[in-house]
Formats: structure tokens, C-alpha cells, sequence
């Protein structure tokens, strides 16, 4: 558990933002929202700290009045709900957080993946779609679902390692209107044609059916980022089909974050991708080396 000095509690007039989870050493989030503050001349600092659920109440509940936001990730997107003053709509409709600002003592809960989701797709020029199919039914399942709503998706086939999981996808599914069927592993390569195909599952999961899915589809969207590319979106693009990856979401929420966090808008997406870009190529450099 990070300690009040960890925290920088003795250095109130610097202003302090952070990326929480557990586990937190591969996260890009402390790269691009470094890269936003110098490219918009903030002098804050962003770090990452190891918090787990349990710890998740006693670090809030530590942080001085220089804080100004934090980003989490597993597994603390539901455990923040119900720590928070204030959750979004949208927030509470996926039952995920993501993001909390922190506003004159009080705690503020979004979900920034959802409109990252949306952004990513626009950015490759998919601005409208009916028919979905999922890879897996998880908290970030549920916040692909309301991004793919937001485009126009009515119809979603979840595919799911557990199918009695997926009670939560498909109680969102309803609450946005959308028709979502599931199906297990074993038989998602007979699955119909579809405009866009979201994977939130492993390489180790998803690969497998790379070549079923991507015949079925135009649109790819893998949520990961490292290593890259995924069995899926290698097989997406030597067919020309449209790829969006984990990146283009990560800048795309992170972007959303620092608007939030700092109250500056427009946040540098362009400078906040160069910088992810070059810290995944030094990670692979890295792996290469040893």
C-alpha cells in the first residue's frame, strides 16, 4: 500500500494525478498523460500506484487537496463506484469507472472508455453500424457495447468463455435497446456476418478464431495494445479489412482524462499517441533484447 510521502502529500502546491490497478507496471496511462501535460505546459505529475480492491478505499481516503484525478483499471473499475460522491450516467449504466476527479474534496466517477471507443472507430472512419459482434462479456465488454450502441448498433452477437456471465452484457443490452444474443467458444466460428467485430479477450483467446471472424466482418477492433499486433488484427489486415487497436482507444479515453482532470481542451491526441508509440517500441526493443 503507497504511503502518505509515496503520495507526495507534502507537496501541496504541485498538482498530482495517477493511474491506479493492480497489476500497474505495463500501463501506458503515465506516458501519454506526461506527454499532454508538457505539450499544454502543465507542470503536474502523473505516477502509478500498485492498489488493489482492498486498498482501493484507504488510498482516496489518503490523497491531500493537490490532487486533481486518477485513472483506473482492473480491478478497480466497479470497486470505485460506490466510493465515489458523484458517478456519471454513463458511469453507472456499464458499471464501470474508470476515471475519478477529485473537485474540492468530493469524488467524481466517469467512464472515459466509452466515448475513447466511439472516437477510435470514428478516427478510422466508422461512424455508423447495425450489426455487432462481441468477443467476451466482461466490465470492458459492457463499455464496448455502449460504444457500439452510440454508433448505431441495434444487434450483437456476444461470444463468451462462460456463457453464464453474461448476465450483466445482456442486462445492458436492453437498457440501451439493443438485441444481443450469446454464444460459447465452441461454436462462435458459425457465426453470421457482421459490420463491426470487438475482441476484449486475450491473443490466447481470440486468435483461435481470427480467420472465422475476420471473414465475417469489415471492421476489427482489438482492445489490446502490447504486444502488437494481436493474431486478430494481423489476420484483419493482410485481408484489407479495417483495423483499430488498443492504442487508439488508450489515447483516445486518456485524451478524454486529461480534458476532465486539467479542464483544457482540446487534450494533444496527436503528441499523446507519438509518445505511446515510441514507449511500445522501446518495450519491444527491450523483450527483444533479453
Amino acid at each position: 500500500m503507497p504511503t502518505a510521502a509515496d503520495r507526495g502529500e507534502q507537496s501541496a502546491s504541485v498538482r498530482r494525478c495517477a493511474v491506479l490497478g493492480s497489476p500497474i507496471s505495463h500501463s501506458l496511462s503515465p506516458v501519454l498523460h506526461r506527454a499532454a501535460y508538457s505539450e499544454l505546459g502543465l507542470d503536474w505529475r502523473y505516477d502509478a500506484f500498485e492498489v488493489d480492491e482492498e486498498g482501493l478505499a484507504g488510498f482516496l481516503d489518503g490523497l491531500g487537496p493537490q490532487w486533481r484525478g486518477l485513472s483506473l483499471t482492473m480491478p478497480l473499475k466497479r470497486a470505485a463506484i460506490p466510493l465515489c460522491d458523484e458517478v456519471s450516467s454513463q458511469a453507472r449504466q456499464v458499471g464501470a469507472v474508470n476515471t475519478v476527479i477529485l473537485d474540492e474534496g468530493r469524488r467524481i466517477g466517469a467512464n472515459t472508455d466509452v466515448p475513447g471507443i466511439v472516437a477510435a472507430l470514428r478516427e478510422r472512419g466508422v461512424t455508423s453500424a447495425r450489426r455487432a459482434l462481441l468477443l467476451g462479456v466482461g466490465a470492458t465488454a459492457c463499455s464496448a457495447l455502449a460504444g457500439l450502441a452510440e454508433i448505431g448498433i441495434v444487434d450483437v452477437l456476444a461470444v463468451a468463455r462462460d456463457p453464464a456471465r453474461a448476465g450483466e452484457l445482456q442486462a445492458l443490452a436492453a437498457t440501451l435497446g439493443v438485441r444481443t444474443s450469446v454464444m460459447s467458444w465452441e461454436v462462435a466460428s458459425e457465426c453470421r456476418a457482421v459490420d463491426v467485430a470487438v475482441s476484449t479477450v486475450p491473443d490466447r483467446a481470440a486468435g483461435p478464431l481470427a480467420e472465422a471472424v475476420v471473414e465475417r466482418t469489415e471492421v476489427v477492433f482489438d482492445v489490446l495494445y502490447h504486444p502488437w499486433p494481436t493474431r486478430l488484427a494481423a489476420v484483419a489486415a493482410d485481408a484489407g479489412r479495417v483495423v483499430v487497436g488498443g492504442l487508439d482507444l488508450l489515447v483516445h479515453q486518456a485524451a478524454v482524462q486529461v480534458e476532465l482532470m486539467t479542464r483544457r481542451s482540446p487534450a494533444p491526441v496527436a503528441v499523446m499517441r507519438t509518445a505511446g508509440e515510441r514507449a511500445l517500441e522501446a518495450r519491444g526493443l527491450a523483450a527483444d533484447s533479453t
